[in-house]
């Protein structure tokens, strides 16, 4: 948000909050779920939008309907056969595009592939996304595409499908993936919105409104979407891909995944940041190399 209209913003919410704090909370709410526009901004976000384009012209493409909309899908299919369906997730304000290097490096392995993008990025319908309407795009897409022996998400992507998984939703089909893989994800979002508000210089009573409507919205306290004690739960191979210098994402995230009653592996993935992280070779090299071992497995119980 550029530094004129942040100030303005701050303004507006400053006043209303005096008025009512319950409005503001709600508008402020409204205002956190908006995504950005799906056009990739800048050369370098064009390029990687292309590169990505072009690896997905391949790709079977389907529009599947949710509740709140439609979704656009891709599918790389696999030529052989049983081979293992993982799903690829991508983050706040990327698009299917972005990860189209990751997907592909998993379907070199064999393995056949799906992206989404969610609702409100790329060719999905809406301009809003939240934790609920992100669980059922990736329930719709297991719906349409029968179950996936994993699944990764990016970021916000990387939150969403622990949520799915956790059926933190009782009217949300839950998700069953082998594993999961997280990359540069939260692991708790009452932080997320600790940080809005204080991007907004949101008061106390505004702050408060803001959690009260956005649990009335979604249904559940916001400490329902900690990660961690749903990786606990689920007991699945999870792993776990971060770089100590994203500044989008803080490395605690990640960190908070390090103990012993969690079936987590953590891949330290410096020097990449929040964006790069999904494009490099190494990355890519390891996330297929975990994911293929679901097959294995599968095999092996065969």
């Amino acid at each position: 948000m550029a530094s004129f209209a942040l100030k303005v913003t701050q303004l507006g919410f400053s006043t209303l909050g005096l008025v009512s704090p319950k409005t503001a909370g709600a508008l402020a709410f409204s205002l956190f779920c908006r995504t950005p526009s799906p056009r990739p901004r800048g050369p370098k976000a064009q390029a990687t939008f292309k590169a990505g384009g072009d690896l997905l012209a391949r790709a079977e493409r389907v529009i599947i309907r949710t509740s709140s909309g439609t979704i656009a899908a891709y599918r790389l299919v696999s030529r052989e056969e049983r081979a293992p369906r993982f799903l690829v997730v991508h983050g706040w304000g990327s698009r299917a595009e972005f990860l189209a290097g990751l997907a592909a490096g998993i379907h070199q392995s064999g393995a056949e592939v799906v992206l989404v993008d969610l609702p409100g990025h790329g060719r999905s319908s809406g301009r809003l996304l939240n934790m609920r309407v992100a669980a059922e795009a990736i329930a719709a897409a297991q719906s349409h595409f029968g179950s996936f022996h994993g699944v990764v998400g990016h970021s916000f992507g990387g939150a969403s499908v622990m949520t799915a998984a956790g059926g933190i939703f009782s009217d949300v089909a839950t998700l069953d993936p082998g594993r999961l893989v997280l990359i540069a994800a939260p692991s708790e979002i009452q932080g997320i919105f600790n940080g809005f508000a204080g991007h907004l210089k949101l008061t106390i009573p505004v702050r408060r409104a803001l959690i009260a409507h956005a649990e009335k919205v979604l249904g559940c306290p916001v400490d329902a979407f900690d990660t961690v004690p749903i990786a606990q739960k689920l007991a699945r191979p999870v792993l776990v891909v971060h770089a100590e210098d994203d500044k989008e994402v803080s490395v605690d995230h990640a960190r908070r995944f390090l103990r012993q009653d969690i079936p987590a592996q953590v891949l330290w993935a410096n020097g990449y940041g929040h964006r790069r992280i999904v494009s490099a070779p190494d990355v890519i090299s390891r996330v297929a190399r975990f994911l293929k071992e679901s097959d294995v497995m599968a095999d092996n119980a065969a």
